[in-house]
């Protein structure tokens, strides 16, 4: 009986072969984009699980408000963990990353650069699973000055990972040598961290401090098994009073009891499993820039609405051709044919419309797959479905699919009288024909949303690209490592000086975009704690050379001596310190430094300048003429390629092993926002798919009233009406309700993308012209899909519809 169904079904499909390949491809597009939006939640979900104890491990971090500075680091002290593996029995293990990020690993006259080094306590490759391949498996970083390596960079040293163990490397040109004593596995990509090297933390004296205001340590507990994180987090304000109380009294002299009735403090557990998703955290205390658990959601909404829209396609294009195959629902009835036989007969069809389009859905995913880890930035490969969970899930969503898409058709047709089939008069109920409206309205709320979220991304690009930062960005070359060429470091910053081509050079490791160095001092104005305050060391130069504005006071100058005892502010330290703008120079208030308390006197105050992300406000900001590591390239020309040529060539002609290393900082500045641009880009595919997908929903309904309004439009024709009067009357109310999703998703679209922004400190506002250019790109689209079919169905001979009975 079912094989007779399917050979039935089969026929007609060919029969109707046009309907067959709409409803095959929009089916085909929605099922695609939701099995690659699926591969991308679950590459995103899948971060750091594959570790034994991913379920027991938690992440220590640290929040405070203090004095109006709000604190989130994903770092902390450096006695937190084993603190707290001795205060409470429900810590098993406690273990630490000590970041150092890109290094350079020198083995006898070869030297390496690019190499991500992390100090990690002697039990790391305990806790975290990553395999040991060569070498000491039971404790290969309990002694000082060992290390470990991957496999690629063993193979990158020393040849092999069998000649890697025992060799002897200097570590970022230390006096002290390290021994490799093993070789572990690459970092899987689905982990929050990756290093090339680890080095044992206890070669490190800082790892041994016992200070509990020096945060500098990613700390990592592992749980006691299915016990529950919030227990122990409910007990980590007593540690706090108990540890860090006598060190606030000592240097802040004021009791912890009395400092946090204004301030709050405290110590807080992540589990490993949210950490790439769930991160809030200051940026430069992270290991590595993670995802959004914002995206995941609207990337999964996007999936499960074009899975909607591709069923409501086919709902609609199947009733639309119901006056084309009336002849043979009523045959079929006459000749014996029951309900319950053409229903079978109408969801057979629809599995196998379902089973086609999930095939052409498998090759469109494996030929798109490589362009959308283009535009993505993922590694994703097709064959992560081939398991059998997930042959299970697809055949269920295949049954779910054809059930949603053909259920409501196959009832509508089965359902009509033989008489009324037979004279293909089905004008539809008021009901059928709401229910297509409604359905319609629904695919183009999806659609104007998507296209408004599109637009307010893009908008907001186009803000930062032009947002004024305080300093001129375009036309500067950064070079980090120049403090690697020694003594020769002011010999080049001399030589780049002669170039014409060259404005000015300063001599600073800070940089208000990409790399830079990140210190913090606390301040004391009348020897009261005011607050933590980022530092800057420059020299003279680099207020010039970044392009910023002095707005008060003077700069640093060769002709004051040393100014040592002299400091910059931005204007919003001066605001936070409580001095008046027009009577601040000549202030003076304490800095604390690793060797003491320093005066300063403020000689000068700069505009404030963005050196942070646009995701967080401007913080203050003290500037001492102290300057260490690269130097800052002003160029004069924005032919960049061959002033950059030059300076690589004088930077050869020193002769050293260093090689030369630039960074433009217009690009840095947007491999910053580089999440918001590939997530934009995917949005803006995923909108151009909906909105295809939607257009055929619409060519149903359109269809559909063709069909209801043949001969109508033939009377119309010959009582003198052309052919645009004939197209206007069949858009009409089509475009209605096009405008009737513009009254949901414009406030929908509104709602969302104003929370979007939110999380920008500084972002662009929504203009009229947003809602008027969304609703523009959607009537024109949807004009476009109804005139095409009104068209051909107003330019029809009229004698043929009229002798149609």
């Amino acid at each position: 009986m079912f094989k007779n169904h399917i050979k039935i079904a089969w026929r007609t499909l060919l029969k109707h072969k046009s309907l067959f390949a709409i409803n095959s491809i929009g089916l085909a597009i929605g099922i695609a984009t939701a099995l690659i939006i699926a591969l991308f939640v679950i590459d995103e979900f899948s971060y750091d699980r594959f570790h034994k104890k991913a379920e027991q491990i938690v992440r220590v971090v640290f929040n405070a408000k203090i004095n109006g500075e709000e604190i989130k680091e994903a770092v902390v002290m450096a006695p937190v963990g084993q603190t707290l593996k001795n205060e409470f029995p429900e810590v098993v293990q406690t273990t630490r990353i000590r970041n150092i990020g890109n290094s350079k690993i020198t083995y006898q006259n070869s030297s390496y650069r690019n190499s991500t080094l992390a100090y990690v306590d002697p039990n790391f490759l305990e806790v975290f699973t990553l395999p040991i391949i060569k070498g000491n498996t039971i404790a290969p970083l309990q002694k000082p000055n060992t290390l470990v390596v991957t496999k690629k960079q063993a193979k990158r040293y020393f040849g092999s990972t069998d000649a890697a163990i025992g060799k002897m490397v200097s570590l970022n040109n230390e006096e002290a040598v390290y021994e490799v004593t093993a070789v572990i596995e690459e970092m899987p990509k689905n982990s929050h961290f990756h290093f090339d090297i680890l080095a044992s933390m206890n070669s490190r004296e800082d790892a041994q401090s016992t200070s509990w205001t020096n945060s500098n340590f990613h700390t990592y507990l592992v749980l006691q098994k299915d016990y529950d994180y919030k227990l122990l987090e409910a007990k980590l304000p007593q540690i706090l009073k108990k540890y860090m109380g006598p060190q606030v009294q000592e240097e802040l002299g004021v009791s912890y009891n009395e400092f946090t009735k204004d301030n709050q403090l405290g110590l807080f557990l992540q589990p490993l499993t949210s950490i790439h998703l769930e991160s809030d955290f200051v940026a430069s205390s992270e290991l590595e820039q993670g995802g959004d658990i914002k995206y995941i959601y609207i990337f999964s909404a996007v999936a499960l609405f074009m899975l909607l829209i591709a069923c409501i396609n086919f709902m609609n294009l199947s009733t639309a051709a119901a006056a084309k195959r009336g002849k043979e629902i009523g045959v079929k009835k006459v000749l014996g044919s029951g309900k319950n036989n053409l229903i079978y007969q109408f969801l057979t069809e629809s599995l196998l419309t379902t089973i086609l389009a999930m095939i052409l859905a498998a090759v469109l995913v494996v030929c798109s797959l490589s362009f959308f880890n283009n535009v993505s930035g993922k590694e994703l490969q097709w064959f992560y479905l081939l398991n059998p969970y997930t042959f299970i899930i697809l055949t269920g969503l295949t049954v779910f699919i054809a059930l949603l898409a053909g259920g409501y058709p196959a009832f509508y047709l089965s359902s009509f009288t033989p008489l009324t089939a037979l004279k293909s008069k089905f004008s539809g109920t008021g009901n059928s024909k709401g229910i297509r409206s409604v359905l319609v309205v629904f695919q183009f709320v999806i659609s104007v949303t998507l296209i408004f979220a599109t637009l307010i991304i893009e908008q907001q690009m186009s803000f930062i690209q032009n947002k004024k930062l305080g300093f001129d960005k375009d036309q500067i070359v950064v070079l980090n490592e120049s403090y690697l060429l020694g003594n020769n470091n002011i010999s080049l910053k001399n030589e780049i000086l002669k170039d014409a081509r060259v404005a000015n050079v300063s001599h600073s490791a800070f940089a208000p975009i990409g790399p830079s160095d990140n210190n913090m001092s606390g301040i004391f104005v009348d020897n009261k704690f005011k607050r933590r305050m980022f530092v800057y060391n420059i020299d003279d130069n680099y207020i010039p050379t970044m392009g910023m504005e002095l707005i008060a006071g003077r700069n640093f100058s060769k002709d004051y001596g040393a100014d040592s005892g002299n400091v910059i502010l931005n204007e919003k330290a001066v605001k936070v310190l409580g001095f008046e703008k027009d009577d601040v120079l000549g202030k003076t208030f304490i800095r604390d430094t690793n060797d003491g308390k320093q005066q300063l006197t403020i000689t000068g105050v700069v505009k404030d300048f963005h050196f942070k992300s646009l995701h967080q406000t401007i913080e203050p900001l003290l500037m001492l003429n102290n300057p260490y590591g690269g130097l800052i390239i002003r160029a004069k020309t924005a032919q960049m390629a061959g002033l950059i040529k030059s300076i690589e060539n004088t930077w050869n002609s020193f002769e050293s092993s260093e090689p030369f290393h630039y960074i433009l900082l217009d690009q840095a500045y947007n491999q910053t926002y580089l999440t918001e641009q590939k997530m934009g880009n995917i949005l803006t595919i995923f909108t151009i798919l909906t909105i295809f997908v939607a257009c055929l929903g619409l060519f149903g309904l359109v269809t559909f009233t063709a069909e209801q309004r043949f001969k109508e439009i033939g009377i119309r024709k010959v009582l003198g009406s052309t052919i645009p009067q004939i197209i206007a009357m069949l858009s009409a109310d089509f475009i209605k309700l096009v405008f009737i999703s513009f009254l949901i998703a414009f406030p929908l679209g509104f709602y969302f993308m104003n929370i979007w922004l939110q999380g920008f400190a500084y972002h662009a506002q929504i203009q009229w012209w947003v809602f008027v250019l969304a609703g523009g790109i959607t009537v024109f689209i949807a004009f476009i899909t109804i005139g095409w079919k009104s068209f051909r169905a107003a330019s029809m001979n009229p004698i043929k519809s009229l002798r149609t009975e």
